[in-house]
Formats: structure tokens, C-alpha cells, sequence
């Protein structure tokens, strides 16, 4: 390492999106606040991530609006005119990041291993993290926090929720045993089928849960939720695009177990310490899954990677293609999870 960690006083970090990413962010940053508790932090962050994350303690926020094209650059270099950094940790591998990075100066610039520094990042870089042969996308962000010398990596979240956000949350739900499906990811493939969601609440409010749907305001989201409730037989809350991030992330603390696919909710919920049962086609569970929460994961990843790789060593971050591969997770095997997560988390 050709710098002191301890004479740091300044500290940017720019990891714009998604949601999943920055909640495991969090963990890191707060890493980094809980042993060098004086540090000046400054955190670019995407228009919708910041709207979950803006109550954090100690962090100030610069927000980075890509809708707004290259004016969003001159936006990020203004802010930041006349400053300077002692360290930038460059957390995301996206094009616009490694872009929006050159608006940020700061004399020793941490980026990601070779192997990971994608989409031109070692070239505006000039420290690495320790490389990891097969992280989960958390572990991955530690390095940052161990690179700047930080030795508990254990990740705890601290996420503030208002206080009108908390009692949104306990008014809608009371003291009750809530499961809350979250049944949207970004991408449609990458839901599970409606009937099947439809199936898993039948049976939870047969063991005396209620049930709930939460997501954001997309048509696709809204068209789920409908699909889901017309193949129910049991009542359903449809909380779907009536909440803001805060208040989702109050109903996912007061929630008792969440089902969702590879989405932003899964990791939000496993930063309240909910449970959460994840399924998986698409991505390795291994990278991507609920942190905390891997054992209870649902995935047909390994069989997609199987049949379209047959007898290839694949890359730990490999992504299984089609638009079929969640409908080889059946409800059997999520109704045998639910059953497993209920007793042993005496729910």
C-alpha cells in the first residue's frame, strides 16, 4: 500500500446505483465511519438511490442525475470546484462511473482488481483492492474498506427511517405476522410467474399470515401485482407503487418474511434483518443473493448454467440467458422454504 490509511481526512465515494449495490455500500461505508469516526465522507449517488439513503448520519451527498445526460458531468464538476480528496473509492463499473470519476479530484483514486476494473476503470485508477475469486457483490465492496485499513468487516447496517415513515408502517400493519412479496425485478424475465407468487400466499395465509405486495409504480410492476391478486384466492394488501423507498423499507422492517426475486427489496429487507427468501434463474445466488439470508434461496441458476455451458468452467459472475429460466423454480420447493424459514426462524 503506498499510502497511510490513518492520515486520510477526506474520503469520496462514488457508487451511483442500484439499489441491491448501494445497500451493500452501506455496509462499507459504515465500516469505514465506525473506525475512523472523524472522517469528512461524500457519497455520489444516483436521483433514486439517495431518495432511500439521504438520512444517513455523517455522509454528505452529491447526487448524480444521469437523465440529465452531459449536463450531469458539469453538474458533478461544479460541486465539486475548488475541492479535492484525499481518496476516491470508485465503486462502480459502468461506463458513466468511470466518466463521472474524472469530475472527481482526488490524489489516490481505489478501483477494482484487473480481473473486475471493467468498462475502462483501471484506466482512471491508480489503487486496487485485493482481488476475490468467487465474492458475494458485499464482500466485494469490503475490500474497499479493508484497503483503507479497516479490520471489522463484519457488515451491520444503520439505515434511519423517519419517524412518520415508521408509524406509516405500524399503522398498516400492526403487531400482525406479515409476508410481503416483493415480485418485480428490473427485468421481466426475471420475475416469477404470477400464479405460482398467487400459490405461496394461499398457503402463508393458511398458516395465519397476511399478506402483501410491495414494488415500485412501473406498468410492468402494477401489471404483476394485478396477476398475482386475479389467481389468489386470499386476501392481498397492494401496496405496489404507493410507497416511497423510506416507507417500503418500514414495511419490509416490520414484515415477518419477504419473497422476492434477484431485485433492490431483497437487499433492502436483509438490511432491517428480515428474512427473506430469494429467487433465482438468472444470476449466481452466490454473488447476488440476500447476504444473510443465503440459505434460503431458491434458484434454478446452477441448472440453466448446466444446460447452456455444459462441461465449461464458467465465470463466477456469469449470467444464465433466456426467458423462461424462473419458471423452472417451482412452487413446491418456495412452499417447502417458506415452511423451513417459518420454523426455523419461529415466525
Amino acid at each position: 500500500m503506498s499510502f497511510d490509511p490513518r492520515q486520510i481526512r477526506s474520503l469520496c465515494v462514488l457508487r451511483l446505483s442500484a439499489i441491491g449495490d448501494v445497500c451493500h455500500a452501506v455496509a462499507m461505508v459504515q465500516a469505514i465511519q465506525r473506525q475512523y469516526p472523524t472522517l469528512a465522507i461524500t457519497w455520489v449517488i444516483g436521483k433514486v438511490e439517495y431518495q432511500l439513503l439521504k438520512y444517513l448520519p455523517g455522509i454528505e451527498f452529491v447526487v448524480f442525475d444521469k437523465s440529465q445526460g452531459w449536463r450531469s458531468y458539469r453538474a458533478l464538476k461544479q460541486a465539486f470546484h475548488g475541492r479535492r480528496f484525499d481518496v476516491l473509492l470508485h465503486m462502480q463499473v459502468a461506463l458513466r462511473a468511470t466518466i463521472a470519476s474524472l469530475m472527481i479530484p482526488a490524489k489516490i483514486r481505489i478501483g477494482f482488481d484487473r480481473a473486475r476494473a471493467k468498462e475502462g476503470q483501471w484506466l482512471v485508477t491508480n489503487e486496487r483492492v485485493a482481488p476475490l475469486a468467487t465474492p458475494h457483490v458485499l464482500d466485494g465492496f469490503m475490500g474497499f474498506a479493508a484497503k483503507l485499513g479497516v479490520t471489522d468487516l463484519k457488515p451491520h447496517w444503520d439505515i434511519p427511517i423517519p419517524t412518520a415513515d415508521s408509524a406509516f408502517a405500524e399503522q398498516l400493519m400492526g403487531t400482525q405476522r406479515w409476508f410481503v412479496i416483493c415480485p418485480a425485478a428490473s427485468k421481466a424475465e426475471r420475475n416469477w410467474l404470477p400464479e405460482r407468487y398467487a400459490a405461496v400466499a394461499e398457503h402463508a395465509a393458511a398458516q395465519g399470515f397476511n399478506i402483501m405486495l410491495c414494488g415500485g409504480p412501473a406498468v410492468m410492476e402494477q401489471q404483476l401485482a394485478s396477476d398475482i391478486i386475479n389467481a389468489c384466492q386470499c386476501q392481498i394488501a397492494n401496496l405496489v407503487g404507493k410507497t416511497t423507498l423510506v416507507q417500503m423499507l418500514a414495511i419490509l422492517r416490520q414484515a415477518s418474511l419477504v419473497l422476492a426475486p434477484d431485485t433492490g427489496p431483497t437487499h433492502m429487507a436483509v438490511t432491517q434483518g428480515t428474512p427473506v427468501i430469494g429467487l433465482y434463474a438468472h444470476s449466481n445466488p452466490g454473488r447476488t443473493g440476500p447476504y444473510l439470508w443465503q440459505q434460503y434461496v431458491v434458484s434454478a441458476y446452477q441448472q440453466a448454467i448446466d444446460a447452456q455451458f455444459s462441461g465449461q468452467t464458467v465465470r463466477w459472475g456469469t449470467r444464465a440467458k433466456g426467458e423462461h429460466l424462473m419458471s423452472q423454480i417451482p412452487v413446491a420447493a418456495v412452499i417447502g422454504m417458506f415452511d423451513q424459514v417459518v420454523l426455523e426462524q419461529h415466525l
